[in-house]
């Protein structure tokens, strides 16, 4: 009986792949000039960055006037990036420590590009409250530390020390948790590189790894714990960044569905962001061995649980504004669906709705154009998500005569653009500089068939 499973099952390395050939394929990539396709997008992505930079740069020297904000909608654009692109890190956080932790084998072949793709997301993140701030050269006030200014102090009331003190946790647990899983493989950088200077700059870097038994015992138990500790950060963080809207008292916002609501769409538009970027790199890097079209729908299956969450909290909302009896709070959603940013509504209603209902067909998940065009698609619904939950529940106000639309303005888009760039750009040079794919652990699943392991 076991053999006739292992028979069906797919290796999640093909290519009957030696230790060796893992090593040169990984690396290969890193000591390959790069090809005109990596230039063409680093071109791209450093274009959209010198824009954002440029927009930043002009909205701090002339203020926060700028933006299309107005004396209703106080938040918009800034805050809706900044809640999409904490929530696209979600997934690395997901992918490396609890799917570890839950010894899912087939996490190996996109862990390191997906931690990597946290630590960028965050980054970007974190732009966006700085900028809001209005004078972000005071931007270390929000820290408590020992200072001079007499008795004052943060407001732990606010919901922006919060957030500083979510997305701090999260950038230092994730970039510790990256950085220590990539040691063997930079150890390994080192002893194949034969340019002096490279093989100084990864000799700092691997700090002293030398491969033996209790080196990788060490490793081991460091890696657990680390991903012991990154696990909680995976709710924690996203029930934090709800909590700025929760514990409001604005129709719309104030609900307790928002944790687990924000929880389930971050991981659900992290998991669409992971699919785009292992789709293109498997393809430019040829990566297909590796990175297998079973990766690829163990996926889409994760993007059909969390989607179904993120419907079924949709309906909540419905449901508990029609049940509460609150006029207010039955307002904002009509308005959500009716009123004049109904199109928003409908964007992300029939794509976060509709979309993951593909992914319910084999067929269909292992169409790697389909797939690709789908995680973009999702994405897009998860960014108006959050368009739809800031700006409807302020743009109408308890009195009609203080009523406001909101249009952002050139500077916000240009901001926006730029911190794609931003993101690409690392992403890039990540790809470039540092093993994508880690080594170790792809060579401890050569011969893992399914759940059942070894050779027919």
């Amino acid at each position: 009986m076991a053999e006739n499973v292992l028979a069906i099952r797919e290796n999640l390395v093909i290519g009957e792949k030696s230790l060796s050939n893992v090593t040169d394929d990984v690396l290969g990539i890193m000591e390959r000039k790069p090809t005109g396709l990596w230039w063409f997008g680093l071109f791209l992505s450093v274009s959209a960055l010198t824009l954002g930079i440029i927009s930043i740069v002009y909205q701090i020297r002339t203020g926060i006037g700028t933006w299309g904000l107005n004396k209703t909608v106080g938040w918009a654009f800034d805050i809706t990036n900044f809640v999409f692109w904490v929530g696209i890190g979600h997934a690395g956080t997901l992918i490396s420590a609890i799917l570890f932790l839950f010894r899912q084998k087939w996490r190996t072949s996109i862990n390191r590009s997906a931690e990597a793709m946290t630590i960028f997301a965050v980054m970007c993140a974190g732009i966006f409250p700085i900028i809001h701030m209005g004078r972000p050269w005071l931007a270390y006030w929000v820290f408590p530390y020992p200072n001079f200014r007499g008795p004052l102090w943060i407001n732990f009331r606010s919901p922006l020390a919060w957030d500083v003190f979510a997305i701090g946790t999260y950038f230092i647990i994730s970039a510790v948790f990256w950085y220590i899983g990539m040691l063997p493989d930079l150890a390994t950088v080192r002893d194949r590189t034969k340019n002096k200077i490279k093989k100084w700059i990864f000799t700092i870097l691997s700090f002293g790894w030398n491969g033996s038994f209790r080196t990788w015992h060490r490793y081991e138990t460091a890696y657990g714990l680390l991903a012991g500790l990154a696990t909680p950060l995976v709710v924690s963080v996203h029930t934090i960044v709800s909590f700025d809207f929760a514990t409001s008292s604005i129709p719309g916002w104030h609900t307790t569905t928002f944790p687990p609501y924000f929880v389930a769409g971050a991981v659900f538009s992290g998991f669409a962001m992971v699919l785009t970027l292992m789709i293109i790199t498997r393809k430019t890097l040829r990566l297909e061995e590796y990175i297998t079209k079973k990766h690829i729908e163990n996926m889409t299956k994760v993007i059909i649980l969390t989607g179904g969450i993120v419907t079924l909290s949709y309906a909540t909302e419905f449901f508990i504004a029609w049940y509460s009896g609150n006029g207010y709070e039955q307002f904002v959603f009509l308005n959500r669906a009716l009123g004049p940013f109904s199109w928003a509504y409908w964007i992300m209603i029939s794509i976060n709705l509709i979309v993951p209902q593909f992914f319910w067909f084999k067929k269909l998940r292992r169409n790697l154009v389909l797939v690709f065009i789908l995680s973009i698609v999702i994405n897009v619904g998860m960014w108006f998500e959050r368009f739809v939950i800031i700006v409807t529940s302020l743009h109408r106000d308890y009195l009609p005569s203080s009523w406001a639309m909101y249009k952002p303005s050139l500077v916000e888009i240009g901001t926006l653009i730029g911190s794609f760039g931003l993101f690409f750009t690392l992403f890039l040079l990540f790809i470039r500089f540092m093993p994508i794919i880690s080594i170790g652990e792809i060579k401890s699943i050569l011969s893992f068939k399914g759940s059942y392991g070894g050779k027919k």
